[in-house]
């Protein structure tokens, strides 16, 4: 069967230490090396890549390494919950809100491994696959890869591969899988589960539709940031995408927001474990809504989850110029966030009031959903 997935799939064991050394001489490895290994000299650094003979060793040497960093040096507190939730004998399909392109998923497994748990495999846009070092990082980092087909028939393919893969993963391999809830990041602070990703996940099964979302034991993650990651590039994004406008992303855009969301600041950073989905709650396989209910299914544990911060209440309270939640935060924090507001004013050409809805919406939306 895992030859059906040969294009899309990570790298297989024997294929480790190869892609160590090609990393281990890479260009790039000097400066990934002074953020991941601050203590280390560069020629450590290659002999410990070079050293790693299988997934488990790559994660657990440079992988930890580097969640470990990113947390020390970009987040003053990160916290999780809700590990209870989960049994280390299963195999579950995370699907979690998206912010951040690299951290939503790498925070969960750092969770994952510090309580014993097998880490999940992990979907990946081809879009970010662009070159050999990350094809060979991403791979060996129980990556696989998301492809997007341009025509009807070529997303279908590409729809039914995936579908196929995740159970296949799930199912057979015992390995769990982390997928977005939706193709790309939330920009606006509106955390919402794309139905076609539910229907997505039922071409691989049988006719019945409860059966086969229950089979893949779906648990929502809900990940909130203090400070959102990229939210000067998301608020630029949105207020060119404004009045049906198609926004043209730069060249290397994806690029420098991977860079920008793991380096930037974030404050406290907390990952929420929801429950597990259960048969039993499931709208009735019959319905003609069935991928739509089982997705607000989702939103509803992931907005339940949500851990607010002052920036959330903040921003609601100007949002609707009120005091509602001034009990919530300090004045030094209100202050604080209003000079982000401002940097962001001044670095984005356009409507300023505009410009001003878009970012305080980008933080006060979980705060209206929050149950």
């Amino acid at each position: 069967m895992d030859t059906k997935f040969e294009d899309i799939r990570p790298y297989h064991e024997s294929e480790i230490p190869a892609a160590m050394q090609r990393i281990a001489h890479s260009e790039h490895l000097p400066a990934m090396a002074k953020f991941v290994f601050p203590g280390k000299s560069i020629e450590e650094v290659k002999e410990l890549v070079s050293n790693c003979k299988t997934v488990d060793d790559f994660q657990a040497k440079v992988m930890y390494e580097f969640n470990e960093q990113v947390i020390k040096s970009t987040i003053h507190r990160f916290s999780y919950s809700g590990i209870e939730h989960l049994d280390p004998q299963k195999s579950y399909l995370f699907v979690s809100n998206h912010r951040d392109i690299v951290l939503d998923s790498s925070l969960l497994q750092q969770a994952l491994y510090k309580n014993g748990f097998r880490t999940s495999e992990i979907t990946f846009g081809s879009n970010l696959m662009s070159s050999q070092l990350l094809v060979d990082i991403g791979n060996s980092n129980k990556m696989f890869k998301v492809s997007r087909g341009e025509t009807p028939r070529e997303f279908y393919k590409t729809s039914l591969q995936l579908s196929e893969y995740i159970r296949y993963t799930i199912s057979q391999k015992g390995e769990s899988v982390w997928i977005a809830q939706r193709n790309g990041r939330t920009k606006d602070g509106n955390d919402a589960t794309d139905p076609g990703i539910i229907k997505m996940f039922c071409m691989s099964a049988t006719p019945d539709l409860a059966d086969a979302i229950d089979e893949i034991h779906i648990v929502p993650i809900a990940i909130s940031y203090q400070w959102e990651p990229c939210d000067l590039f998301k608020t630029r994004e949105i207020c060119l995408s404004r009045d049906g406008a198609k926004y043209i992303k730069q060249k290397d855009e994806d690029y420098i927001s991977v860079l920008t969301g793991i380096m930037q600041p974030k404050g406290d950073v907390h990952v929420s474990i929801c429950k597990p989905l259960v048969k039993e709650e499931l709208p009735a396989a019959s319905s003609a809504d069935f991928y739509k209910n089982v997705a607000s299914l989702i939103d509803r544990r992931i907005h339940e989850s949500y851990k607010l911060f002052a920036t959330n209440y903040i921003a609601r309270d100007l949002q609707t110029d009120s005091t509602e939640f001034s009990s919530r935060y300090s004045a030094q924090e209100k202050e604080q966030f209003l000079q982000r507001l401002q940097q962001v004013l001044a670095s984005v050409d356009g409507d300023k009031e505009q410009i001003r809805s878009v970012f305080l919406g980008i933080y006060a939306n979980p705060c209206k959903v929050k149950r």
